[in-house]
């Protein structure tokens, strides 16, 4: 076709989408060297930087981290942090303390670069093994995209949770007893993890789900008697009373997040006020139009779930544990950083068919570091962490809070047709008879009659 010389050679668009992301870690350092802080989308509190770690590790040091401070955590994460840094550092039990921490507390630090530096490693092997051509562009684009980066600055668990992640479903680790492990140390380090593991079901996995989940429990039962406390009726208490308090009740928390709960919570909130900014009208259509998409997206994960059922065979392993991850973190909050898993499995996805190009080239950009200014909000006086002063920070109202989301639901749903469609071609061929060509011999990673796994 001659249109199509006037189209980009597809072999050149991730590497050409990987240099973007290149250059806006450069603006991003730039604007850090020079402003003392990281620029939206970044978190918004210039003086908070590494303080999910710190603040966590402060509380994992205090006997009230389940009744006082509502921890969500599992015990392993307090164990953790209780071991990857100083001890004397920690007083316990509060944010001005938890400051304290970081300044004295250089191991954990070092740690958690270290974590972050591994976790780079991890990913760029795992994707040479799976697909050479695309690996460099794709572990460029998780490892410098905003998600990570936002996991790092955060501080926050999820960057060895990850770690744990990749050595379940990745070509790394070879026996099924060491995934198994791998898996129940990241739910128990992130509990919505747990998502991961039902989708084994689809591919009548039944001795890898009862193991992996074995795993989890021992894990959970090991770390439990070593805390001390962390019960599952505290935790289940707090994870309740977590996801009953309102979220988004100032503007600022709407700026980076990976779902719309937090930009719905500002449309029902009274006390901000949005409808005097875009119109009653406008709110009342976004009222309907967002819980739509959400739901929509739902659907689509459960019909292509159902279809995997019906031919567990066709569709890819990475693509299934992908589905019930997006499932997990469409349905509850839990920070733009959580995007890091949906782009790990989706990279594992080839580059045809307009679905899986769509879900890989959204996998980009929801990796940009910069956004696109649409209006400000009166500055504010802030204490930098970097600079160890106070400055003016100019809030600003981004393109990408509104867009960020649709992005992300995009994903799973463009996967979802992909699967549908796949499902019902081979139908079609072979007839409605479900077959069993299971090989006990392929990885994780692998689906039946691949060679490889999918990149």
């Amino acid at each position: 076709m001659g249109w199509r010389r006037f189209l980009p050679d597809e072999h050149w668009i991730e590497p050409a989408l990987a240099l973007i992301l290149v250059g806006g870690m450069i603006r991003t350092m730039i604007l850090l060297a020079s402003n003392g802080y990281l620029p939206q989308p970044y978190f918004y509190d210039p003086a908070d930087t590494w303080m999910d770690w710190f603040n966590t590790a402060d509380w994992a040091r205090d006997r009230g981290v389940y009744d006082s401070w509502g921890s969500v955590y599992a015990p392993l994460t307090l164990v953790f942090l209780r071991f990857f840094g100083w001890s004397q550092c920690y007083m316990g039990g509060g944010q001005d303390t938890s400051y304290y921490a970081r300044a004295c507390d250089w191991l954990g630090i070092f740690w958690l670069h270290a974590f972050y530096v591994l976790a780079i490693v991890i990913v760029a092997i795992t994707y040479l093994k799976t697909h050479r051509r695309t690996a460099l562009a794709r572990s460029v684009a998780l490892m410098i995209g905003l998600p990570m980066t936002s996991a790092l600055e955060r501080g926050n668990i999820i960057l060895i949770a990850f770690i744990c992640v990749a050595l379940a479903f990745g070509p790394l680790l070879k026996t099924a007893r060491m995934r198994w492990l791998a898996l129940g140390l990241a739910i128990n380090f992130k509990l919505y993890i747990v998502a991961a593991l039902f989708p084994q079901l689809l591919r009548r996995r039944w001795r890898w789900f009862e193991g992996a989940l074995l795993a989890t429990i021992a894990i959970y039962l090991l770390t439990y008697g070593m805390l001390g406390r962390g019960s599952p009726g505290e935790i289940i208490h707090n994870i309740v009373g977590f996801t009953d308090v309102v979220q988004a009740g100032q503007f600022l928390d709407v700026l980076y997040a990976a779902t719309y709960a937090p930009f719905m919570t500002l449309l029902n909130n009274q006390t901000f006020p949005i409808t005097t900014l875009i119109g009653s009208k406008n709110v009342d259509v976004l009222l309907i139009v967002i819980p739509a998409m959400l739901r929509v997206t739902q659907l689509a994960i459960v019909a292509a779930s159902v279809a995997a059922w019906l031919r567990p065979e066709v569709v890819p392993m990475h693509r299934l544990t992908n589905f019930g991850l997006c499932l997990a973190l469409i349905t509850a909050e839990s920070g733009g950083y959580s995007l890091i898993f949906v782009i790990f499995f989706t990279f594992f996805e080839r580059w045809q068919g307009i679905g899986r190009k769509w879900s890989i080239i959204a996998c980009y950009l929801l990796c940009i570091q910069f956004d696109f200014i649409i209006d400000r909000a009166p500055p504010v006086v802030r204490e930098t962490f970097f600079f160890n002063s106070a400055t003016i920070i100019n809030y600003y109202i981004m393109l990408g809070s509104f867009i960020r989301p649709a992005i992300f639901y995009s994903i799973p749903f463009a996967l979802s047709l992909v699967t549908i469609g796949e499902v019902w071609k081979d139908i079609r061929v072979q007839g409605w008879k479900t077959r069993w060509r299971f090989r006990r011999d392929l990885p994780i990673m692998v689906g039946a009659g691949e060679a490889r796994p999918p990149a």
